[in-house]
């Protein structure tokens, strides 16, 4: 099991990692935009590609980092993308930049489930409780740190920032990740915390919370995550077209539009230090139909006050949606690795089937942009019946 100090440098690696990627490829779209040209339909068909690559990647990246080392995976991943960015701010191609986009996006999928791996290692519930609410804190406070400031960046320093700030702050993540392996040793085999008891005590009281098994709890919220990451990246994905229905520039539009990535982060707090929510049915069913509201009413704002208001509560529920995933998928999976792996993975399933439909339905009718919120909003709500039939299913006596 690694050190406390170890621990302690994952957190600072996935703190930079949230602000680099955050940066890049949530404001690719403004870029593509601004550069190319590309209007809501060709952002959401790029978005919808980068996501079905993320998909197949993240399964790959998490197998390699459980086989092969979880330091060894950060270093490549952390190499690839510095040096596909570097590369990127000297291109002006369309066809180099999406050669660029593919090559990061597998980088970044060496990244995520490994540093998840690392800091739930050898946990046992009460501790893993605590480390996963400290990762899902630190990358969401990254994450909506850099889309805060990512167009007043763009507008003060250039495009050229979007890929050379992100790919100056992998460098540093590289020679830090090469310092912790130093630091850390060998790796660890396996091992749990060494707090049995309090654990078995919460075993107990878990399991008088539902009759649903933990390993239904994990399905469903696998189930369910894809749809938050759905709706996540079609918003991502049309917020430059929203920013101009708005007049917002880019500055303000990261002002504005990130309001949802705090209101997460603010919800990733509470669910830590609160567990009463842990397999609780309709815990998640309450924020999965307020995920489905907040997203219409963000992606149908008339102006600031109700795009304010949406997203705060799109934020809260989304929180809860992937720390149930994530916390799930740690707790009741051994191979801390590959389930990270799967986690991301449906991740990457969302980010591709939201932002398609999307492009989907602007494309067969293009004379309404709002058919591709009422096409994805009706995918969100097939999620919400296969969540349902999940519980209903798999309910004890059936």
């Amino acid at each position: 099991m690694y050190s406390p100090k170890v621990k302690a440098g994952v957190f600072v690696l996935e703190g930079l990692n949230g602000i680099a990627t955050t940066y890049y490829f949530y404001y690719l779209y403004f870029f593509t935009q601004s550069k190319f040209g590309f209007d809501r339909f060709q952002n959401l068909l790029l978005a919808a590609a980068l996501g079905l690559l993320y998909t197949f990647g993240s399964i790959i990246g998490g197998r390699f980092a459980q086989k092969r080392g979880y330091f060894f995976a950060l270093k490549i991943g952390f190499g690839i993308m510095a040096v596909t960015l570097s590369v990127g701010s000297q291109l002006d191609s369309l066809a180099g930049h999406f050669v660029v986009m593919v090559v990061c996006n597998q980088g970044m999928c060496f990244t995520w489930p490994t540093l998840e791996a690392l800091v739930s290692e050898g946990k046992g519930r009460r501790r893993l409780q605590t480390m996963v609410g400290i990762y899902n804190l630190v990358w969401a406070l990254g994450g909506a740190l850099a889309y805060l400031t990512g167009g007043a960046m763009i507008e003060s320093w250039g495009l050229r920032s979007l890929f050379v700030v992100p790919a100056a702050i992998f460098l540093i993540q590289l020679a830090f990740a090469v310092w912790l392996e130093r630091q850390a040793g060998q790796r660890p085999t396996k091992s749990i915390d060494m707090s049995l008891d309090s654990d078995s005590e919460t075993d107990v009281t878990e399991s008088l919370r539902s009759p649903l098994s933990r390993k239904t709890f994990l399905k469903m919220a696998w189930l369910a995550n894809p749809f938050t990451y759905l709706a996540i990246n079609t918003v991502v994905a049309v917020s430059p077209s929203l920013a101009k229905t708005l007049n917002l520039t880019p500055k303000y539009a990261g002002y504005y539009c990130s309001i949802w990535m705090f209101t997460r982060a603010a919800s990733f707090l509470f669910f830590w230090l609160w567990s009463g929510w842990h397999y609780r049915f309709r815990w998640l069913l309450n924020a999965y139909l307020g995920m489905i509201v907040g997203f219409v009413l963000i992606l149908l704002s008339p102006n600031l006050t109700m795009l304010i208001a949406s997203q705060i509560a799109f934020g809260a529920c989304i929180g809860l949606i992937y720390y149930s995933s994530l916390f799930y998928s740690m707790d009741v999976g051994e191979t801390k690795g590959e389930h990270g792996g799967f986690h991301e993975a449906a991740i990457g399933v969302g980010s591709c089937a939201g932002p398609a439909v999307g492009a989907a339905s602007l494309y067969f009718a293009p004379g309404n942009p709002h058919h591709s919120t009422f096409a994805v909003g009706a995918l969100l709500v097939a999620g919400l019946v296969g969540l349902v039939w999940l519980r209903r299913r798999n309910q004890p006596g059936n």
